[in-house]
This record gives C-alpha cells, sequence and structure tokens, in this order.
C-alpha cells in the first residue's frame, strides 16, 4: 500500500553468546501504515524491544546481529544501510523514546543543548533559531516555564517531565515514525494518562505513524489502533485493539486478557498463565507455548505452527486455526471458548 510506513518481513535477530546463540527476534513480520498506532504486547523477554533497536540498528554489535529478514521504511531496506545513511534516518524521519528517561538524558548538558543537538543535526538553522524551536516543542508537549526549563539540567525535572523532553526531542524533526519503548512505565496514573494523550494529539496532528511497544493492555486499549502479540521472539497474535480485547484468539493472548482484574468481578486471587517463558534458543521444535498451554495436543510438540489467517485480516499462530483440520479445529475452537 502507498501509505504503508514501515514493514518488517521475517526479521531474524541473533545474539551471540558464549553459552550459544540465541534467537531473541525469530521471524517476525509485521505493517505499521501512516497515522497508524500499533501496540507490541507480551512478557517481559519476548523480544518487543530488540525489535525495535533491530528497526534502529541500535542493536549492540556484538554480540548482537541481524542475520535475516527485511525492515522495509518506505520502500528502503534497513538491514544493510550503512551508518552514514542511518544517522540521516535516525532523530529525522524515525524517532525513538526509550523507556527510561533518566538514562537516555545526558545529566552533564542541559535539556536545551541535548534538544538543540538533535535539531541542528537534522536541520540546516542557526543556534538562535534551534533554540527557538526547541522552547516550542517544550511549550508543545506542555512544559510550563519552556523558556526556563531549556537551560536546566535533567535532574532538574520530574520523571514526567523528563519523558515530555523525550518526546519533544523525539517529534522535534516531525518524523514519519515514532517507536515508542515502554513511555509510560515508571510513571504515576495521572502523568501516564497525559503522555498518552500527549503522542495522540501529536499523532493526530502530525499524522506521524507509532509503533507502541509496551505489557500494559490499559496502555493498548487507550491509544493503539491494532496489536500485535508477541511471545518467546514470535508473533504469536494480530488484530484490532478492539478484537484482541474482546475476543482473544490465540491461547497465550486469552491468558493475557484473563489476568487482568476486573472492576465489577470480586476475586480472592487473580489468573496467572502457568509456567515461565522458555529461554530462546536454536533448534526448537514445536509451539513455544505448547508447555503452558491447556489445549496442547500431540502436533503443538511435533511441528512450528504458522501465523493462520482467521477472519477480519486477524492472525494467530496456533493449529487451532488451522484450516486443514477441518472439524477438529472447530471442535478446538469450542473448547477454548469456553
Amino acid at each position: 500500500m502507498s501509505d504503508l510506513v514501515l514493514e518488517l518481513n521475517n526479521l531474524q535477530t541473533h545474539f551471540f553468546t558464549d553459552s550459544g546463540e540465541v534467537p531473541a527476534v525469530d521471524g517476525v513480520s509485521i505493517k505499521v501504515h501512516k497515522g497508524e498506532v500499533v501496540g507490541i504486547v507480551g512478557e517481559s523477554g519476548c523480544g518487543k524491544s530488540v525489535t525495535s533497536l533491530s528497526v534502529m540498528q541500535l542493536v549492540p554489535t556484538p554480540p548482537g546481529k541481524i542475520v535475516g529478514g527485511e525492515i522495509n521504511f518506505k520502500g528502503e531496506n534497513l538491514v544493510n544501510t550503512s551508518e552514514k545513511r542511518m544517522k540521516k534516518i535516525r532523530g529525522n524521519e524515525i524517532s525513538m523514546i526509550f523507556q527510561e528517561p533518566m538514562t537516555s538524558l545526558n545529566p552533564l548538558f542541559t535539556i536545551g543543548n541535548q534538544l538543540r543537538e538533535a535539531i541542528r543535526i537534522h536541520q540546516k538553522i542557526n543556534k538562535r533559531e534551534a533554540r527557538s524551536k526547541a522552547i516550542d516543542m517544550l511549550r508543545i508537549v506542555g512544559i510550563p516555564r519552556a523558556d526556563a526549563v531549556i537551560d536546566e539540567y535533567p535532574h532538574q525535572l520530574s520523571g514526567g517531565m523528563r519523558q515530555r523532553v523525550m518526546i519533544a526531542m523525539a517529534m522535534s524533526c516531525n518524523p514519519e515514525l515514532l517507536i515508542a519503548d515502554e513511555p509510560t512505565t515508571a510513571l504515576d496514573v495521572t502523568i501516564q494518562a497525559q503522555i498518552l494523550d500527549l503522542m495522540r494529539n501529536l499523532n493526530d496532528e502530525k499524522d506521524t505513524a507509532i509503533l507502541l511497544i509496551t505489557h500494559d493492555l490499559g496502555v493498548v486499549a487507550e491509544i493503539c489502533d491494532r496489536v500485535v502479540v508477541m511471545y518467546s521472539g514470535q508473533v504469536v497474535e494480530e488484530g484490532t485493539t478492539r478484537e484482541i480485547l474482546k475476543d482473544p484468539k490465540h491461547p497465550y493472548s486469552k491468558g493475557l486478557i484473563k489476568s487482568l482484574p476486573k472492576i465489577h468481578e470480586r476475586e480472592q486471587k487473580l489468573y496467572s498463565i502457568p509456567g515461565t517463558v522458555p529461554k530462546p534458543k536454536m533448534g526448537r521444535v514445536g509451539c513455544r507455548f505448547a508447555p503452558r498451554c491447556e489445549f496442547a495436543f500431540d502436533r503443538c510438540f511435533q511441528e512450528d505452527p504458522e501465523l493462520y489467517s482467521i477472519e477480519n485480516d486477524r492472525l494467530s499462530r496456533c493449529f487451532l486455526y488451522d484450516q486443514k483440520e477441518g472439524d477438529r479445529t472447530e471442535n478446538a475452537e469450542a473448547n477454548i471458548g469456553s
């Protein structure tokens, strides 16, 4: 499609360690269109952040390396792009909001120094113009006293204010794609809501595509148009936010939704998915979720499931939705829905 901004095709990012080769991202395919907000959810260690770092070509090498697949940004494959070219893309056409703003902002430089640097690298303007634009960006993201804050240091700001600075820095060059890696982690709910409103407003006004990485389904419900569920380095389900939250298909997605507390119900103990996420390793055979799945059968341990198409462009990596299974699939769907 002409409005396709980012397309990941069978992306594979591995880490080469003393313990062996680790497939952190194993065949991930995701599409993000202009003006769309796509959420990536899953437990810690499922490959969400490594996927985003792969897009930005920021995977530490060694030990990490993209060993296969494509990262197509507006038709250009970034996998084999030179570092010189990536420096022109990062912060300009693709920006990223990192998870912890205190470690992302340099404590030795003022907010203004860091904002102006990002602007001047990609735009041919002088220091005075860069300062003026930096102040305007701080105001846009809702920071009061912007003309004073620009001369302050990161430690003088609260967590929410630092995250706003990161968003201002990311949006300063009007990128076509914004990658947000858990931008509301460690923020209180009031500030979290403000940050989400800010991101949605920027998305509406600038028509910027957003790839939001989070494990908070409440954040997903608030801002995302589509959701990609990842597990053990793979995409296990994809659909619209409403479809995923109202009617999840994959057993893992069902477990995530089931584990959420319900306001209208009194429960002595919250549901939790049994077992733990397996360590990624080469040569694994069978469904990654099978050891934790109550609906697993023999085939789940013997073959690798594909991403099966269901209805309305929904995808699920589960043999329960393999059309070749015929009546057994229908019976299995009835069981999993009960």
